[in-house]
Order: C-alpha cells, then sequence, then structure tokens
C-alpha cells in the first residue's frame, strides 16, 4: 500500500490568519506514533505558525503553541481535528 493524501486544504479565517491542514494515510505507522497518519495541522497568524499538530518522525504525536512543544494522546483522526479546532477557537479569541 502506498501512502493516500486524505485532505489537503488552506482555510482563509480573517486578512491575518489562515489554518493548513495536511493528512495522509500510510502503510505503517511513523516512527513515535501507532496509527496509520502523517499529519500536519497549522494555524497561521500574521506571517508566524503559532499553533501546529504534527507527528514528526521521531517525536511522535505532539502539538506546538508558539515556543512550546507538547505531547499529544492521539486516539481518532476525529478527536485530533475537535482538539485542534477548539485550540483554534480558543486562540483566536
Amino acid at each position: 500500500m502506498r501512502a493516500v493524501l486524505l485532505e489537503r486544504s488552506r482555510t482563509v479565517l480573517s486578512d491575518e490568519a489562515f489554518v493548513e491542514l495536511s493528512i495522509w494515510r500510510v502503510p505503517s505507522p511513523v516512527p513515535g506514533s501507532r496509527h496509520p497518519y502523517k499529519y500536519r495541522l497549522a494555524l497561521i497568524v500574521g506571517g508566524t505558525c503559532v499553533l501546529r499538530y504534527d507527528n514528526e518522525r521521531g517525536k511522535g504525536d505532539h502539538r506546538h503553541r508558539g515556543e512550546r512543544e507538547e505531547p499529544f494522546m492521539f486516539t481518532t483522526l476525529g478527536a485530533l481535528l475537535d482538539a485542534f479546532e477548539a485550540d483554534v477557537e480558543r486562540m483566536l479569541r
């Protein structure tokens, strides 16, 4: 099985902010993760990435909030998207 692109999108939220999503189903888990997805979900404000969820090779599932990086417990793709959306809403208030 080859990697399959599930989502690649950019959603403009305002003149200064947008969200980019990139989600792939991969044939085997990315080292550090236990699920069949490779993803990067990002909130960009004023040209700066202020929030990013990803599963970088060797680091596993985690999120970046500004300069902070913290582990993220992946359960399902839906839960990942819900958590990202909730963080985006909190950050844009």
